[in-house]
């Protein structure tokens, strides 16, 4: 199952976050809003509890999010959506899931993952920018799975009819929430249009 965030502020950043002119600083600037955006759909159904504020008028009556929150970025790239959900849910705990995609096999290679205790019953959010064949984003979640998480959902900035294929058929369970579904994969993997690569655009390792 997937979400397509069609928001005309989510899709005009998401313009400008594609073209090649749009150098490292503004990228990063642009992931965090567009996370944000994006991470405000994927949590509308956060599990929240009834509590008592007294205002400077009157007791009120609110509504507080009542489940603890892990947001599990990819390595590298999802580091750069890392600041958009922390803006959000300031108190939610991080764990970091090491994955690379071997470029013969296309397949995924696990080197590091440390997650938080909370994993086990609470909410947890992958977040990677782009979810191209859907490998290291069903490993992530088969690592949490692991883990004891239940409850699990994937936030990325673009993705491709291929990879939402990929993790609904390992992980039907798994809602992909995104800012756009783009037309395919091309022979090395890449999604087209896409971003390019997302890593080196965030942190400018590229030429």
């Amino acid at each position: 199952m997937h979400e397509e965030i069609q928001h005309p502020c989510v899709q005009h950043k998401l313009a400008i976050i594609r073209d090649v002119e749009t150098g490292h600083k503004r990228f990063r600037e642009l992931a965090t809003e567009i996370t944000q955006f994006v991470c405000y759909e994927a949590l509308k159904q956060l599990k929240t509890r009834e509590v008592k504020v007294q205002t400077p008028v009157a007791e009120a009556s609110c509504r507080k999010i009542d489940t603890d929150i892990v947001v599990v970025p990819i390595l590298r790239a999802g580091v750069g959506m890392l600041d958009g959900i922390l803006d959000l849910l300031p108190t939610a705990r991080v764990g970091f899931v090491g994955l690379y995609r071997d470029e013969e096999t296309a397949q995924p290679v696990s080197y590091y993952d440390r997650l938080p205790p909370q994993t086990r019953g609470g909410t947890c959010i992958i977040i990677d920018p782009m979810l191209a064949t859907g490998g290291s984003t069903n490993a992530a979640i088969d690592l949490l799975k692991q883990s004891g998480a239940t409850d699990i959902v994937v936030v990325c900035i673009v993705t491709c009819p291929e990879g939402l294929a990929a993790v609904e058929k390992e992980h039907p369970d798994v809602t992909v929430y995104t800012a756009s579904v783009d037309e395919r994969l091309n022979e090395r993997k890449y999604i087209v249009p896409g971003l390019g690569d997302a890593g080196d655009r965030l942190f400018g390792t590229s030429a």
